[in-house]
């Protein structure tokens, strides 16, 4: 698919000229626009009105330096960045990222695409993305708070309950949310719910840690539905062993099916009598060891040091939920070739484009990112509902909620789609369905 419409051709160029070497966001912004050039071509006042120009360009990039002491006593030196895309429809809301992949490019595409998954959750938030090339894997809990009260002694002055409201990403979990928030509180003297992914004890939501693997599997559910299909008896393959891939590989086995494999950075487990969740968990949650641990106490599982294999193995439904840019254009044409038939995405874009498109060729159902995996987002709005309100919902209040988001969002981005011209396209209906809520609040804005 290339762009077409000669409005829209000139504007990918301003961006190429204007962000030169920032590759993802590049190739991010490229995909939308191709998404959405039917919505442009019928609606002219958004190129009257200047919209396009406004979206593609982020309202705010703040990048800074965050010094930290390490456990010896030496000075280290990292980069942080908030890239603030667009509050359009409310303050902006987007995950922390501690990787040292890390870049302004990496940073910037996350948060363009976070404006749109936002939108698609019907809640009234913005789009915005940040982090560090920090990389906390094997620093001590207090290097790591020191690196995140270092972090926030430049961050707090961008963000607010009706500002920005950051939360977790990789890297980031309840223990850096916790330092972040405890910094943040120290420099303003004010409790509130400037973040999300608390713990229960200072303002968290129930059902936040399940929210994203939950919400990635009623939204996939929903789309089986449609196709005649379900979980119920399906063999899948579950990528990363995080957050996301634990609940994910849990709410899919009470759903009926089979998840047959995980993965961590190292490498891939393949248990064909079914993944021990409980194992998994008291080996990443409890001891933070590597997945590999897993073999020596199940005689029937094997492990394979490096990730991209993993989608070799045969499966019906492929959840990748590790990190983008995993699913190769072979990987995905491993997966046809067994049929597989539906893949959805847990992760932040971890299919390449070429491999989206393979996959849609060949009829497989493609649950994109930003429709897929925006039940944490989803569950963040709802934390900061319960922090204004100062209230807490049950889990099963929050669980409700999130399920019908998910469905909804299911429902939304397929109309979308149809009414464009692109039935069963749930990426470009996804693209169309967040764009349309962003581009209709910035039209009623005006310039700004």
């Amino acid at each position: 698919m290339a762009l077409k419409n000669s409005y829209l051709c000139d504007l990918m160029k301003k961006v190429e000229q204007r962000n030169p070497g920032d590759t993802q966001f590049q190739i991010t912004v490229r995909s939308v626009l191709e998404s959405i050039e039917p919505v442009v071509e019928a609606r002219p006042e958004l190129i009257e009105k200047g919209v396009l120009e406004m979206f593609v360009e982020p309202e705010r990039i703040v990048k800074f330096r965050v010094p930290w002491v390490d456990d010896a006593g030496k000075v280290h030196v990292n980069r942080g960045y908030r890239v603030q895309s667009n509050s359009a429809i409310g303050p902006y809301k987007g995950g922390l990222r501690l990787h040292p992949s890390v870049t302004e490019d990496i940073v910037k595409f996350l948060a363009f695409e976070q404006t749109l998954k936002n939108s698609l959750t019907t809640l009234p938030i913005g789009g915005a993305k940040g982090g560090s090339d920090f990389d906390p894997k094997g620093k001590s809990d207090m290097e790591v708070m020191r690196f995140c009260q270092s972090f926030m002694n430049e961050l707090y002055r961008h963000i607010g309950p009706d500002c920005d409201v950051p939360a977790g990403d990789i890297g980031v979990g309840a223990r850096e949310i916790g330092y972040l928030y405890g910094q943040y509180k120290k420099l303003t003297g004010q409790y509130c719910g400037v973040l999300t992914g608390k713990g229960l004890s200072y303002g968290g939501s129930l059902a936040r840690t399940q929210a994203t693997g939950y919400g990635l599997c009623y939204f996939t559910e929903e789309m089986l539905n449609a196709a005649g299909k379900s979980f119920k008896g399906a063999t899948v393959v579950v990528s990363g062993s995080g957050n996301v891939a634990t609940y994910a590989v849990e709410k899919a086995t009470q759903l009926g099916a089979k998840v047959v494999a995980m993965s961590d950075s190292n490498g891939y487990i393949h248990d064909p009598d079914g993944i021990d969740l409980a194992a998994v968990k008291q080996i990443k949650e409890v001891r933070r060891a590597r997945i590999k641990e897993y073999v020596a106490n199940h005689p029937s599982a094997t492990y394979t040091e490096g990730c991209s294999g993993i989608w070799t193995i045969k499966c019906d439904i492929a959840l990748p939920c590790a990190t983008q840019n995993e699913i190769s254009l072979e990987s995905a044409q491993t997966l046809i070739a067994n049929g597989c038939y539906c893949v959805s995405e847990g992760a932040n874009m971890p299919t390449v484009i070429p491999a989206i498109e393979a996959l849609q060729a060949a009829g497989v159902l493609f649950g994109p990112a930003k429709a897929a995996n925006a039940g944490g987002v989803a569950t963040s709005a709802l934390e900061m509902s319960q922090n204004s309100m100062r209230y807490s919902w049950t889990f099963e209040e929050v669980d409700a909620k999130l399920k019908q988001i998910m469905v909804g969002i299911y429902h939304n981005i397929a109309s979308a789609a149809k009414t464009y011209g692109c039935e069963g396209n749930f990426e470009a209906g996804a693209n169309i369905a967040g764009f349309l809520k962003v581009a209709d609040a910035m039209l009623a804005q005006g310039v700004c």
